[in-house]
């Protein structure tokens, strides 16, 4: 009978992209790589890397974590095909630009790789490529939720801060949240790039040009931590109306002190747990669910906020 015990090492490849393993009692385990977009500056992604690390433990398989530093998605394309040359068992990736990833994954899809499209895509676009299953939050419909709360909340004008508006799913998620408003999303969307300092100026200036804002909408930790900044340093913390996407340490706080609504939990654990039990499960016994598995959206207010603390950055 195959030992459960696994350890968890860090380790560098090649590409020069972090390689996070569980690896596996036995030389002969099934081994699964999850391929993410996000730059190695982005610690919303650690709660993906412990997920995937768990499921390698519990199922007795290799797991790998790979992503490409800078977030650049070429050089994620790349990695896919690295991957796929390597011939694992499955792999789990993100589909943050079809352009630019659709044709690696369709290859390592073509050389008899069971693929899971993850975070970032739609169950439409996982079926159109030939993917297994599609696994994560649909992101215009988790905006659309949170435009309809905040509506029902008396909000009408809103900043959206994007920090990465060059993936698809962002904009879905600003977009989903003017529709909810019923306003058009216009300039009201503003490309933060992901420099800490350059978000939080870039917010500070919107606000200061566009005073009558009512609300502001981060789309992850990587935005909203800078935009706690420049809510202090103007004074409008806990004044304007303030919902993210996403959970972390500095967000979960945010909650808790008033200055956030709330946050939308996609659950990424789940988000990088799931796949690879059910990529198990069906190379070793042929099972696999009958439809996608939406893993979010949940709202997280200051109620209930103690399981979600004690594990914010690590499980949630």
């Amino acid at each position: 009978m195959k030992s459960t015990v696994r350890k968890v090492a860090l380790a560098t490849v090649a590409a020069a992209a972090p390689l996070i393993t569980a690896a596996s009692a036995y030389a002969d385990g099934e081994r699964y790589v999850l391929v993410s977009h996000a730059p190695d500056s982005d610690s919303w992604w650690n709660t993906v890397k412990n997920g995937i690390a768990l499921a390698g433990e519990q199922m007795d398989v290799e797991v790998e974590y790979r992503n490409p530093p800078t977030g650049d998605l070429a050089d994620m394309a790349r990695i896919i095909d690295q991957v796929a040359a390597s011939g694992p068992d499955g792999i789990i990736t993100t589909l943050a630009d079809e352009d630019i990833l659709e044709g690696p994954i369709r290859n390592a899809i073509d050389s008899g790789i069971n693929v899971i499209i993850m975070n970032t895509g739609s169950p439409e676009k996982a079926r159109e490529i030939g993917a297994l299953m599609y696994v994560g939050q649909p992101e215009y419909d988790a905006g659309y939720a949170a435009g309809l709360r905040a509506k029902s909340d008396g909000i009408s004008s809103f900043l959206c801060v994007n920090h990465y508006i060059v993936q698809p799913a962002s904009t879905e998620r600003c977009q989903g949240f003017a529709d909810g408003l019923g306003v058009e999303l216009g300039n009201q969307m503003i490309d933060a790039g992901q420099d800490p300092s350059e978000i939080k100026n870039r917010v500070m200036a919107y606000l200061s040009s566009n005073p009558d804002t009512d609300a502001v909408l981060t789309l992850g930790p990587t935005s909203a931590n800078p935009t706690l900044l420049a809510l202090n340093e103007n004074g409008m913390a806990g004044d304007i109306y303030f919902g993210t996407f996403d959970l972390g340490g500095d967000i979960v706080e945010g909650i808790k002190s008033g200055i956030i609504e709330w946050g939308i939990d996609q659950q990424p654990f789940l988000q990088a747990y799931l796949p690879v039990v059910i990529l198990t499960n069906y190379d070793r016994y042929g099972v696999l669910p009958g439809n996608n598995v939406n893993s979010g959206p949940g709202f997280v207010t200051a109620e209930g906020l103690e399981k979600v603390e004690e594990f914010a950055g690590e499980y949630r």
